[in-house]
């Protein structure tokens, strides 16, 4: 597969063999056109001089339909290879932006909306298809038609009659270079827009319970019509661009035939010429209107296509902040052992570090709880270990080795990651599951939902059980559901080190401590971190620590903890009074 920072050229260039075919039967093409002008031409000639037969008009029709059927059979041979090929760049193009968003960081997605990004992968890529099969073709052609029908012409009737009746031709090439620059960066701003009416319409889709909830349908449609008109604003001003440019070659067009009627035509009169020629020659101009047209198209296509790739080579161009180091240190087998040592970290757009000065150590095999209030750097911690973000250099560690060190799929495929928000895809709930690499089995798959404790929700609630279907992100189904089959997700990867983020928040306490029941025979295997804001979820932990504003500012065990009577004292204490009152309700 071709490198993000080719050119569009070299991108072209990797069919060039079936580009050379499709070209070359274009050119077959356009030398056969030349045929009937030449034989129109001689016929008017006969005609006129009384010399042509009955079986003269037989062969001059044979050729013809001859000549005819021949530029059907290359027509079809050069559509084959030209737009079939065009198919195979946009193809290509499509596959090289799919990975490349694959391979970008959480960062890059906060920065750009998913309906621009859907935006590059519909409407950009097509206009980049225009220029790999309409703009190939049309510029093949244009050149093509001209260079034969301009040596026809001259051939026909001379150089001089010829350069004098296609005078209007530099003003078009003018007129095309002026109008290019307009078109692409009028272009550019109608991609932008479509972008930003996607992403209007992905939000609105995604969010449409919410919308329904607060009874914004009026509000939201509003915004809608203003992206939306804006878009046709700019697309009209393109328009207007592009629409003067076929009035402008038409015009041209009409001016080679008036030049051909005043000079050639004189030269009629004059007998410099014969009448047959000047047929040939009005034919040789109707042929010259096909380039001159094709010319203002391909400034329009190419255009619109460059502004396009233009738009996909900014994504494309993004170097993964997020990729293993040139000199990786590869680890035969993880055995889960986690060593922070100082670890500040900042965002780039924050001026205070969302973590400060942690230093945490946890063996293969222990639990390490951490509480903390919102904001506090629970769930940053847990993605700079996961290398969702990059941490600072020789903060953190597994096995010994610094994560930046490890080569990122064997970090990747060593940690089991569930999320607050479990995100679902729209395939069975039974492939949901068995998400991970691996071939599972069924017995497998259910054994990972009965240790999240989602089996009977599948079985008893879903009218297919593992095999319904879930809406996209899981819609269909409640929150606990969507999080216990994330949940099962991440049982069943069986990974040495397991991290829940806050990730049973959506239950309630009594699914939880099920939930965490059914995971202690999982968690004794595994190096875990367990994210909540309920005590009870980490109360069994090997290691407690209490996150504020980024630092560590209580840790231990829950009796060493309680004891300290401090923050998780007083959290620990608030909830056990809470859940005492809603037994009593």
């Amino acid at each position: 597969m071709s490198t993000p920072n080719q050119s569009l050229i070299g991108a072209l260039a990797k069919y060039k063999k079936r580009y050379i075919a499709g070209v070359g039967a274009l050119f077959v093409t356009a030398l056969l056109q030349q045929v009937t002008p030449k034989l129109t031409g001689n016929f008017f000639d006969e005609l006129d001089a009384k010399t042509l037969t009955p079986s003269d008009i037989g062969i001059y029709v044979a050729i013809l339909l001859g000549t005819i059927a021949v530029l059907a059979l290359f027509r079809f041979v050069w559509r084959i290879f030209v737009f079939g090929t065009a198919r195979m760049v946009e193809q290509d193009f499509r596959d090289r932006l799919f990975s490349h968003l694959e391979k970008l960081p959480a960062s890059f997605y906060h920065t750009h909306k998913t309906g621009d990004l859907m935006a590059m992968a519909t409407n950009d890529l097509q206009a980049i298809r225009g220029i790999a099969g309409e703009g190939v073709l049309m510029t093949a052609d244009a050149l093509s038609s001209t260079l034969l029908t301009v040596t026809a012409m001259v051939l026909t009737i001379g150089w001089k009659l010829s350069l004098l009746a296609l005078l209007p031709l530099p003003f078009l090439a003018a007129a095309a270079s002026f109008f290019g620059k307009f078109i692409f960066v009028r272009s550019r701003a109608v991609q932008d827009q479509f972008g930003k009416i996607s992403d209007v319409v992905q939000e609105n889709i995604s969010g449409t319970r919410v919308v329904k909830a607060f009874g914004q349908e009026a509000e939201e449609m509003r915004k809608f019509d203003e992206a939306n008109k804006t878009y046709v604003a700019r697309f009209m001003s393109m328009v207007r661009i592009g629409g003067a440019i076929d009035p402008t070659i038409h015009l041209l067009a009409g001016a080679c035939f008036v030049l051909a009627l005043i000079f050639p035509g004189r030269a009629v009169i004059d007998g410099t010429i014969s009448f047959g020629n000047f047929v040939s020659l009005i034919q040789y101009i109707n042929l010259m209107i096909w380039p001159m047209m094709a010319m203002g198209w391909v400034v329009n296509i190419v255009q619109r296509g460059f502004s396009s790739y233009d738009r996909i080579q900014t994504v494309l161009l993004t170097e993964p902040a997020v990729a293993t180091t040139a000199h990786p240190v590869k680890v035969d087998q993880i055995q889960g052992s986690i060593e922070i040592k100082g670890l500040t970290f900042h965002y780039p757009d924050k001026k205070r570090p969302a973590l400060k000065d942690l230093t945490v150590t946890i063996r293969p095999g222990q639990t390490l709880g951490i509480i903390g209030r919102t904001g506090s750097g629970k769930s940053t911690l847990v993605s700079l270990l996961a290398r969702v973000f990059n941490p600072p250099r020789g903060t953190i560690f597994i096995d010994s080795v610094d994560v930046l060190d490890l080569p990122l799929d064997q970090v990747r495929k060593a940690i089991a990651f569930v999320p607050q928000e479990s995100f679902l895809f729209s395939r069975t709930v039974g492939e949901n599951i068995a998400f991970a690499p691996g071939d599972w089995t069924e017995t497998q798959v259910r054994g990972a939902a009965q240790t999240a404790q989602v089996e009977q929700d599948i079985l008893e609630f879903l009218p297919e059980g593992y095999e319904t279907m879930v809406g996209e992100r899981g819609v269909t189904l409640s929150g606990g559901q969507r999080q216990r089959v994330g949940l099962s997700r991440a049982v069943l990867k069986n990974a040495p080190i397991l991290v829940l983020d806050d990730c049973l928040s959506a239950v309630d306490t009594n699914t939880e401590q099920r939930i965490l029941g059914g995971l202690r025979p999982v968690m004794k295997e595994r190096t875990t971190v367990v994210i909540s804001h309920r005590v009870a979820a980490v109360k069994a932990a090997d290691l407690i620590i209490v996150l504020e504003n980024g630092e560590i500012v209580e840790s231990g065990t829950h009796d060493d903890l309680i004891a300290l009577g401090g923050r998780y004292f007083r959290t620990y204490q608030r909830q056990q009074l809470e859940e005492a009152i809603a037994n009593a309700e």
